[in-house]
């Protein structure tokens, strides 16, 4: 299984905080969860990835590439789906959808009204008329509607119901299914005992572990990824 993104030793020091070498790989066809507490370094990494944060060394590359000097290219594959993008408010669902499709060639108006359908989203209706969690789905809807051969989702349930979560964590499942790699941080790690196929654990800006979840699992006497987490985070060292 080919790797669609792969981070080497991506450092980037704050005067309270270092991201340290952090390295890991997501494969083609996988659901990888990513995560760790409050400040770990999840949010920081996510943002490097994108080049949204500028790291001080390292390397992400995604399909083989370089992300420097290769952004037009990888951008158009690559789907972001966020529980706190935020978007112009007085403009409405089917209005950004159109803004959104001139940037993608692969922008399939079949897959947009498949999924509009699927989430229950209103094209008339403003983004400010959205509640939390319908304005991750319509994040969602975006970024599944050009086809995207990666994902990277933070906090793609959160605000949802659980009936919500479970329709979500099928249609995840179903991409992965179909090739499509995932990156999938989230504190809600009970979506990941459903979903995921690997697991990236970060802890004071280092990577403990990025292993198959049932290795993963395995290495700390089984259990729930809750209950893993609550064990990394108690022991003193590492």
């Amino acid at each position: 299984m080919r790797d669609v993104l792969t981070v080497r030793n991506l450092t980037k020091t704050y005067p309270a905080f270092k991201l340290d070498g952090v390295s890991f790989t997501v494969a083609a066809g996988s659901i990888t969860g990513f995560i760790g507490r409050n400040g770990a370094g999840k949010t920081t990494t996510l943002k490097s990835l994108l080049n949204l944060v500028h790291p001080d060394s390292g390397e992400v590359c995604f399909f083989g590439l370089p992300w420097a000097g290769n952004e037009e290219t990888i951008k158009p594959r690559i789907g972001f789906a966020s529980g706190g993008t935020d978007w112009y408010p007085r403009k409405t669902v089917g209005q950004l959808a159109r803004q959104t499709a001139v940037f993608y060639p692969a922008w399939d108006e079949e897959a947009y009204r498949k999924y509009l359908t699927l989430f229950a989203l209103d094209e008339g209706k403003k983004v400010r008329e959205l509640s939390e969690g319908m304005r991750v789905k319509f994040s969602l809807l975006l970024a599944l509607s050009h086809h995207a051969e990666f994902l990277l989702l933070d906090e793609p349930t959160s605000g949802l119901d659980p009936v919500s979560r479970d329709e979500l964590l099928t249609v995840f499942r179903g991409l992965a299914d179909e090739g499509v790699a995932i990156l999938f941080s989230t504190h809600i790690t009970s979506d990941l005992d459903k979903c995921a196929d690997a697991i990236t654990y970060i802890k004071n800006g280092r990577i403990v572990a990025s292993e198959q979840k049932a290795a993963f699992i395995d290495a700390y006497g089984g259990g729930t990824l809750e209950e893993i987490m609550l064990h990394i985070e108690k022991e003193a060292s590492l």
